[in-house]
């Protein structure tokens, strides 16, 4: 694809980056095969490529049409399209930026506005997140069907492992994850227990920033970032061997953060650091020993596994997953476009709800189609998502190996 991009573009080094991804566009179109939101619509607007085009003639002419925050408003983010790709284009990078572009030409409406800052004061504070959805659980029983399912009953966590091993890892608690489900974070601890290994979340540490990230608040998404590379530096020095992230949606964030942070003299290389420490929890497992680890007594052998976007295109974890639970004896049901977002894709549902809907009905049906027993998933955000409307329980996918079950 040929560009003009203009000089004061050119000259910064994320404008040059994204000049050189959108160059590598052929206009094949093989990411509108795989584009959620283009197979829903049949919009060209509404495909990766389309907006590709959208985003270079904003840069090139300086005018952001009225239509253009419309079209990528509604790109999940899912990166299907990056896994498509002949052309090796790095679609997320040319839409973040292009999400920036239109935010500095054309703020949005204050309603918008007020809704994406009300967000961002809640969910990435995992003691505000707690709270509210405390006061939704005591008024759950008042709520009409649509708004009880999105509000998933509470958990107990069970015990934490208190044994210390010379083997240790960090845990990004995250935000909602804790107090949507804080069984996931336990199990985890108490499977890489089994394992000789120490799992501890560090004082400070919090949200990875995605959230932010993805709703353009850039400054406050690189504030999360720092926090947490000031949290977890002095652990890692001091020998913890890996920052494990249990949730597909962080551990894309954190990996990411040497790019994200490369213009702070101050954090750049620490962060690249951190991001090459970052594992997600399915990479941990896999690279252990696990003649010691079996499935969870009680744990349904016919599972479907949801993969998420996060996952095998944003991480390139395809198949990890369910490499794990057939080893371990899981009888795994084919779902049939596993390659397509299931319409969580963090506030998405909340900011696109009408899309977000059709995809999951769509993804649930292919889940259900072999009777699973059980759907599993590696996302708090895809699985916060699908259970509401699941014909059967949905849970992240180490629970299977958790040891008090």
């Amino acid at each position: 694809m040929q560009t003009q991009f203009p000089h004061h573009v050119r000259t910064t080094a994320e404008g040059a980056a994204v000049e050189r991804i959108v160059r590598k566009c052929v206009h094949c179109g093989f990411c509108n095969v795989t584009c959620p939101t283009f197979q829903v619509r049949r919009d060209e607007l509404d495909g990766p490529r389309g907006r590709i085009y959208q985003i270079k003639d904003a840069i090139e002419t300086g005018v952001v049409a009225p239509s253009l925050r419309t079209h990528l408003d509604r790109c999940l983010s899912c990166r299907a399209c990056e896994t498509t790709c002949p052309a090796g284009v790095e679609y997320g990078r040319v839409l973040d930026y292009g999400r920036e572009v239109a935010e500095q030409a054309a703020p949005r409406r204050p309603g918008e506005r007020l809704v994406r800052w009300g967000l961002r004061q809640v969910l990435p504070h995992a003691g505000r997140f707690a709270a509210v959805l405390g006061l939704g659980r005591l008024a759950r029983p008042l709520l009409p069907a649509s708004l009880k399912a999105l509000i998933p009953p509470a958990r107990a966590a069970g015990p934490r492992p208190t044994s210390r091993h010379a083997r240790r890892m960090l845990l990004l608690a995250g935000c909602v994850q804790d107090a949507l489900d804080p069984r996931i974070n336990a199990a985890t601890a108490r499977v890489l227990d089994r394992l000789g290994i120490q799992l501890d979340v560090i004082a400070g540490s919090g949200c990875c920033g995605a959230l932010s990230h993805h709703l353009t608040a850039t400054d406050e998404a690189r504030n999360f970032m720092r926090r947490n590379i000031d949290a977890w530096w002095p652990q890692l020095q001091a020998g913890a061997e890996a920052i494990v992230v249990t949730a597909s949606g962080c551990a894309v964030q954190v990996k990411d953060y040497g790019r994200l942070l490369a213009d702070d003299p101050a954090y750049a290389e620490r962060a690249q650091k951190i991001a090459d420490c970052a594992r997600d929890l399915s990479q941990v497992l896999a690279a252990e020993d696990l003649a010691s680890l079996k499935p969870a007594p009680g744990a349904p052998r016919r599972i479907a596994f949801q993969s998420p976007c996060t996952l095998q295109h944003g991480q390139r974890l395809g198949g990890v997953v369910e490499g794990l639970l057939r080893r371990a004896g899981f009888e795994l049901q084919p779902v049939a476009d596993g390659h397509i977002c299931c319409g969580a894709a963090g506030t998405y549902a909340l900011l696109q709800p009408e899309l977000s809907h059709e995809l999951r009905g769509r993804k649930l049906a292919n889940l259900a189609a072999g009777a699973p027993q059980l759907i599993v998933t590696a996302n708090i955000g895809c699985l916060s998502h699908l259970q509401g409307r699941a014909p059967v329980s949905v849970r992240h996918w180490i629970e299977l190996f958790d040891p008090a079950d």
